[in-house]
């Protein structure tokens, strides 16, 4: 994919300025969805031929060598796929991780008393853990005496005790699960749910440039890592560095001397350690990058699947695959090789210790300056330093991968809408024969320094009907972009019924303006609920009203379960037109102010588009409509036609007028009329 300049977020890609490609509509690519051109039917150079990215022409089987770097499209502009917090610079890095600490702080702050609770029995069982090598002291060295003299008591009350610390573990551990669970568990869904509905909000331009692949990545690879963390092992963590902390404070009151000698050990555990989280903290984030290419690729290779088969890129998608898995294996391989060098590493200067300790502690009692029960204690403690240390190593894993999917998380809910909601939204004025449109010197461009629309005037009366013709690229689409608010203008104002867009609550803007395009997506499940889209309270009666009234209740009623047939997966059920046909109904049923359609009929066949045509009378009726189309069959029903070109106005008139007039309209009029005979 080739630019001509630096692109803004949402910009189109070089060679398609307003997104009307050459099917004359802005709702799909050359050669198919984003899936398409991710898997491999020309995306990655710009061609739309289904050409290897990277692979010569003469290759029909891009078998040639290719670029994985230039089939992401990365060569150009290595962030189109990511949010604006993930740029990968150090100062974006420094500015995720602290963005993700605020969102864990706002997750947790409505469990304060849950977590408080945690923290109780969290230092319970902690306490019940430290008293056992306390309790194996005293029974060695103020039981075993009086055992002797044949007085049991002070061991029975040592076993006792020992059995009482042993069960109160039990409980404050069980307790701790139950609750640490809950927590965690309420934490991930509130964070999912947070995810979903900001992905909604965000702008059209937004989803134009980040990738589906990523955002199932992040609502499943990323959510899946905090997850692994929260249910295998967050209070593990947090119970083994208190652990820690407890015995060296322990080992500190028990004997000073034998713990000056373990205090040797620490420069070599501290320099390790730091290695380790310096280290493994990259290794982790780049992991989480890499699997996320993984799902970019296989999610969007199926969905383009059609076009991978047509093209037979097959083998080329499946080496890409490889390489983009290969990645992933490469950093995952880096990040076990860190956890296979600091976990031995710990347990071997573990084990050092020990020995020493053993040694000079031996010596000491041998001389009378320690007692055996100290000793032992001495080395029992010791091991519970040790142990948790190793199995931080473990913990680790999961915390470094869990807090890097947390700053790709806070990084998408830091993106903000390009086009954002008002502070103080205006209402609409209230009453029928509402609908007027008018662009005050509007100028725009997906790009910087590459205009489509230039200082451009136009108003609309309300209740009328308005053709936008002109060549590909010519700002049609834009305009329908424009009000449709999917962008906001660089200069001037875009109103309807005199109130600035930019000052409307979205919800309103979405009832007053609906946009109906070439391919309008149908949601699984039935005929009925994906009519009812358009206004979701409406009862069967206002469904089959409105199906009615366009002309599709016969091939409704004809399905084997009627207006309650699923229409399966993006409506594959139901031809192009029945789906056309659909989306009328649905824009019927929304009765909106002002109804755009753009290229709504291209995709139809004759017999189906005469039928269409039939229905655009009824959705058109009493409402302001523009209508974008190559085919003059719909601009023939509009009451005034706009020709464009070059993001101008340079005709307007009814079309009979502009027919007679001999100008532009009336050249493309001909030859639409002698591509008829």
């Amino acid at each position: 994919m080739t630019t001509a300049g630096p692109r803004r977020p949402g910009a189109e890609p070089a060679g398609e300025r307003d997104g009307e490609r050459a099917g004359g509509t802005d709702s799909e690519p050359v050669g198919g969805t984003d899936g398409e051109r991710a898997g491999g039917t020309g995306g990655g150079d710009g061609r739309a031929d289904g050409g290897s990215a990277g692979a010569p022409v003469d290759d029909p089987d891009g078998r040639a060598d290719w670029d994985v770097e230039r089939w992401r499209g990365r060569a150009v502009d290595p962030e189109a796929d990511r949010s604006r917090a993930e740029e990968g610079t150090p100062e974006a890095v420094a500015r995720l991780r602290a963005r993700s600490r605020v969102l864990l702080r706002d997750l947790l702050r409505p469990h304060r008393r849950r977590i408080a609770a945690a923290v109780g029995l969290l230092l319970a069982q902690n306490a019940a853990a430290m008293s056992g090598p306390y309790l194996v002291m005293l029974g060695i060295d103020r039981a075993i005496g009086p055992l002797r003299s044949g007085d049991a008591r002070p061991l029975a009350a040592v076993a006792a005790a020992f059995a009482g610390a042993a069960l109160t573990e039990y409980a404050a551990r069980r307790g701790l699960l139950t609750l640490s669970a809950r927590i965690g568990q309420a934490v991930l869904l509130e964070l999912r749910e947070r995810v979903y509905a900001h992905f909604l909000r965000l702008s059209v331009g937004f989803h134009e440039r980040y990738t589906s692949g990523r955002m199932v990545s992040r609502l499943t690879s990323d959510l899946d890592s905090i997850a692994e963390l929260v249910d295998g092992g967050v209070d593990s963590l947090v119970l083994a560095v208190l652990s820690i902390l407890s015995v060296a404070a322990v080992l500190l009151w028990l004997d000073p001397p034998l713990a000056a000698v373990t205090l040797l050990a620490f420069p070599f555990l501290l320099w390790l350690s730091r290695w380790f989280a310096r280290a493994s903290a990259g290794a982790y984030r780049r992991t989480r990058e890499a699997v996320a290419l993984v799902i970019v690729h296989f999610v969007e290779s199926l969905r383009g699947i059609r076009a991978v088969q047509a093209y037979r890129r097959e083998a080329r998608n499946q080496r890409i695959f490889e390489a983009v898995n290969d990645d992933y294996r490469r950093a995952s391989l880096t990040a076990f090789r860190l956890i296979a060098t600091y976990s031995p590493g710990i347990k071997v200067i573990g084990n050092v210790t020990v020995a020493a300790v053993l040694g000079y502690g031996g010596a000491r009692v041998l001389a009378g300056g320690a007692e055996v029960g100290v000793l032992a204690a001495f080395l029992l403690y010791l091991r519970r330093f040790f142990e948790p240390m190793q199995e931080l190593s473990q913990f680790y894993n999961s915390l470094q991968s869990a807090t890097a999917a947390l700053e790709k998380l806070a990084g998408v809910l830091d993106e903000r809408p390009a086009v954002a909601e008002p502070a103080s939204p205006l209402p609409l004025p209230a009453g029928s024969g509402r609908g007027a449109v008018e662009f005050r010197s509007v100028s725009f461009g997906y790009r910087a320094g590459a205009p489509i629309l230039s200082a451009l005037d136009l108003t609309v009366p309300a209740g009328q009907t308005v053709a936008l013709v002109g060549p590909t690229g010519a700002g049609k689409s834009t305009i329908a972009k424009l009000l449709a608010r999917f962008h906001d203008p660089d200069a001037g104002t875009v109103t309807l019924d005199g109130v600035d867009l930019r000052d409307l609550a979205d919800a309103d803007l979405r009832r007053a303006v609906v946009l109906v395009t070439q391919e309008n997506h149908l949601f699984s499940g039935t005929v009925a609920e994906n009519i009812r889209f358009g206004r979701p309270g409406a009862d069967d009666a206002a469904v089959e009203a409105a199906a009615r009234a366009i002309g599709a209740h016969d091939f409704i009623a004809a399905l084997p379960d009627g207006y309650d047939t699923e229409v399966h997966r993006r409506g594959g059920r139901l031809s192009a037109g029945q789906r056309q046909l659909v989306a009328f109904a649905r824009a019927f049923l929304a009765d909106p102010r002002v109804l755009v359609l753009d290229e709504a009929t291209s995709s139809l066949d004759v017999p189906t588009e005469r039928l269409v045509q039939r229905a655009l009378g009824t959705v058109l009726r009493d409402r302001t409509a523009l209508v974008i189309a190559h085919r003059l069959s719909t601009v023939e029903t509009a009451d005034r036609v706009l020709v464009l070109d070059g993001g101008r106005i340079v005709e307007d008139g009814p079309p009979a007028r502009l027919v007679a007039g001999g100008g532009r309209y009336a050249a493309l009029h001909r030859q639409w009329r002698d591509s008829l005979v």
